[in-house]
């Protein structure tokens, strides 16, 4: 295609083009909203009521920084950011997928003025998007449960948008890499799930052994956690800077990289 850089790995040429494939993906999303909320949002309250109400009742409270808290609320705080990452990721896997080999959705957008690098764009934001929308349902019924009321859980949502574009930036390396649906095995079993037990989502990281921790403490999800964790036991993350960075370097690094091997897959 002529559209395709002859260098794979030229900087991002973008443009608000990528609305209309947004738009185009949030008018198809709109005919399926229902069941696809309800595939997002079950699992992880199936996770909160059987670990949190009872794994919690037998575990009581733990200790975070020097304090005690529930361990719903310890749970709580650290599966919606698991969430963020499931449902991005989903998104940026399978249904992009779909899109790009299956449908050939991206080769007929393609045939308008858009550009690859807007469609790649596109589909990142999209899954972002999608992942803010499940979270946002989740907290509203975890503050109706009143596990947590702090009014620092505003600030939660552009962190929860944030950790949505990091890992749907990651999970498009994948994307790009995939011959069929069953390669997202790979991703899944070796890396999001060794990931979700890393990362002090079901218990502090300060049991894990020393040189664990080390790499543990710089996993995204890992930094999601501890930028969220604070806001819903009402006080503010230490070293927000750290953890922000750290997420727009995961971001960026992986758009870039997921960008160039999508240009590769459509120029071959």
């Amino acid at each position: 295609m002529s559209q395709i850089q002859n260098n794979i790995w030229a900087a991002p040429r973008l443009s608000m083009r990528w609305w209309p494939v947004f738009q185009r993906n949030w008018l198809v999303w709109k005919k399926l909203a229902i069941p696809s909320l309800v595939g997002n949002i079950a699992e992880p309250l199936m996770w909160l009521v059987a670990f949190g109400y009872g794994l919690g009742s037998l575990v009581g409270q733990i200790e975070l920084g020097g304090e005690k808290v529930p361990y719903i609320l310890f749970l709580a705080s650290g599966s919606i950011c698991m969430s963020a990452m499931n449902a991005a990721t989903f998104e940026a896997l399978y249904s992009a997928f779909s899109r790009m080999h299956v449908q050939k959705t991206w080769d007929g957008i393609m045939n308008a003025p858009v550009r690859l690098d807007d469609v790649v764009l596109a589909e990142m934001l999209w899954a972002a998007f999608k992942a803010l929308f499940t979270v946002t349902a989740i907290l509203g019924v975890m503050m109706a449960l009143g596990i947590s009321h702090s009014w620092k859980l505003l600030v939660a949502w552009p962190v929860l948008l944030g950790v949505g574009i990091t890992f749907s930036c990651m999970a498009l390396i994948f994307n790009a890499l995939a011959k069929g649906y069953d390669f997202f095995t790979y991703y899944f079993t070796l890396f999001l799930t060794p990931m979700m037990f890393l990362s002090g989502i079901f218990f502090p990281r300060e049991q894990l052994p020393a040189f664990v921790r080390v790499i543990a403490d710089w996993l995204p999800l890992s930094v999601a956690v501890d930028l969220v964790r604070p806001l819903f036991m009402d006080r503010w993350p230490d070293q927000p800077l750290r953890h922000v960075l750290v997420l727009a370097l995961f971001a960026g690094v992986s758009f870039w990289i997921a960008l160039a091997l999508t240009r590769k897959r459509f120029r071959s």
